[in-house]
């Protein structure tokens, strides 16, 4: 009798997959919570403790549905703690006849499941997950033959394929992108609204973790764990964000303010990157709920969000699948440091960098200018290594899986692939961080000092990082500008800011 092993990934939870329409005696699904997952990066306790959550409620639900479920939990005993040795072990003693799984989303793990096919005595299929609007080689063939990846052209092609946002093959509104309408800072009294959070008790699978030898990063309250861990809590969380948020989305959107870790955003990143919910539907309850109600909700607010989803999120899982493994080894300026002591701790005293770095600890969140203009910024100032960087992104933020978190870290904010994903390297001095934040009112470091004992350390480092790679970028039409203005410094100018900069990188543990 044939019988067909199906292994679900913690980050495969899509209850609408057609695997499930039918109900099969003859099919057992097979999920694990194993160690060769939860150690090859050191995660935030709330991230590996939110995917074990997640995969064990979509199990109770396959469960209720009649469909056959082997579970695996970590401290089982016969727990093997890799994908290889369980599945062999399954097939062994249940006599399996052939083994299907879903295209999985890492390179990583891609590898490890083409080889475990390649090894195992029985036949084996690989199927889409149906989750994303595009095929893992879409984005390469778009740009056959081009030099350059413009995220802009792809955008408005997904846009058009998908007729989202379309009057036949004119955008909606006669323009494309309103990104210059999303870059407000919040009004100095403003009081963002409260976030919808969770309060789901997590605690006997924190219990489970402790009993193992797992490493983690970052805090959490296991009686009231905040982030959805459902089908049906992200719906609620997506409801809430079109309901309350979507208005207001748009314009602040880079917007930083000390103690807000949520603001306006939609924080279903981690649904959305473990499949509880597709891009598609997020993108058609956002436009439902402009569509209800379009005086309230302006264009702008609902454009920016739709480009996230179908333009940004895509276009870096394209480029993944395009250019790994090699892009995991770019690291265009040769960085080599290692990252401050203090971005494990928070214990700094630029409070930009405190506030960033603390509440990704409490939350496993930080917004993305948070992530590229303050915590990134900072590292590509101070020359740490790439490597370093996508450790820390990938193990702190609980929506952190590395086919969005490497093009993202190495690409768009280290520029450690040399302009594959953006056009310049995105570094500021503290103006930038003033201008979209209420940091630097308060901080020990003077954001306008250049130089001198509290001057903020963004200003000298900044022009110490164009210096240091003007060979490399001053020929980029994006930034010419940069060393014009420091070509016009008068010398001893110049080296106070090179001299300060180098103080600070020699005492970077004391900032």
């Amino acid at each position: 009798m044939n019988k067909t092993l199906r292994l679900i990934l913690g980050d495969q939870l899509n209850s609408k997959h057609s695997w499930y329409n039918t109900v099969d005696d003859s099919v057992v699904y097979v999920l694990m919570e194993i160690r060769t997952e939860t150690d090859y990066a050191q995660h935030h306790i709330q991230k590996v403790i939110g995917i074990f959550a997640a995969m064990q409620s979509f199990a109770t639900a396959l469960k209720s549905k009649k469909h056959q479920v082997e579970y695996i939990h970590l401290n089982d005993a016969n727990n093997l703690q890799s994908f290889e040795k369980n599945i062999e072990n399954l097939v062994s003693k249940y006599n399996f006849t052939h083994l299907e799984y879903q295209l999985p989303d890492e390179y990583r793990v891609d590898v490890i499941l083409k080889n475990l096919c390649n090894s195992i005595s029985i036949s084996s299929t690989a199927v889409d997950s149906e989750h994303f609007f595009t095929s893992r080689n879409e984005l390469g063939n778009f740009f056959e033959g081009k030099k350059t990846f413009l995220m802009e052209s792809f955008y408005r092609a997904m846009r058009k394929k998908h007729n989202v946002l379309m009057e036949g093959d004119k955008p909606l509104t006669g323009q494309w992108n309103y990104d210059g309408d999303n870059r407000k800072k919040l009004p100095k009294n403003h009081k963002p609204i409260l976030p919808l959070v969770f309060d789901n008790d997590v605690s006997k699978i924190l219990k489970e973790i402790h009993k193992s030898t797992i490493k983690t990063i970052g805090s959490i309250d296991a009686k009231n764990f905040v982030w959805p861990i459902n089908r049906e809590q992200s719906l609620q969380l997506l409801d809430f964000f079109a309901t309350e948020c979507l208005q207001l989305f748009g314009s602040y959107q880079d917007a930083m303010t000390p103690n807000e870790w949520s603001l306006y955003h939609s924080r279903i990143s981690f649904s959305m990157n473990i499949k509880l919910i597709s891009p598609q539907e997020v993108i058609a309850r956002a436009i439902e709920e402009w569509e209800k109600r379009p005086d309230e909700i302006e264009y702008h607010q609902l454009e920016g969000f739709v480009r996230q989803i179908i333009g940004w999120r895509e276009y870096m899982r394209g480029i993944y699948w395009l250019k790994m493994p090699e892009y995991a080894t770019l690291n265009y300026f040769n960085n080599q440091e290692k990252l401050p002591d203090w971005f494990w701790t928070g214990k700094t005293k630029m409070n930009c960098m405190k506030d960033a770095i603390t509440q990704s600890l409490n939350y496993a969140y930080a917004h993305h200018i948070q992530r590229l203009m303050i915590t990134g910024n900072f590292a590509l100032l101070a020359g740490v290594h790439p490597d370093e960087m996508d450790a820390w992104y990938l193990g702190i933020y609980i929506d952190a899986f590395e086919w969005v978190e490497i093009t993202n870290t190495r690409g768009m904010s280290q520029f450690a692939d040399g302009g594959i994903v953006g056009t310049k390297p995105y570094v500021s001095s503290a103006t930038y961080i003033d201008k979209m934040s209420h940091y630097c009112g308060s901080c020990y470091y003077k954001k306008a000092l250049k130089v001198g004992e509290k001057s903020c350390p963004f200003n000298s480092m900044y022009w110490n990082f164009y210096d240091k790679n003007e060979d490399k970028l001053a020929k980029n039409p994006r930034i010419g500008m940069m060393y014009k203005v420091w070509q016009k410094m008068k010398p001893e100018d110049k080296t106070a800011l090179l001299e300060q900069a180098a103080y600070y990188l020699k005492n970077i543990n004391e900032l």
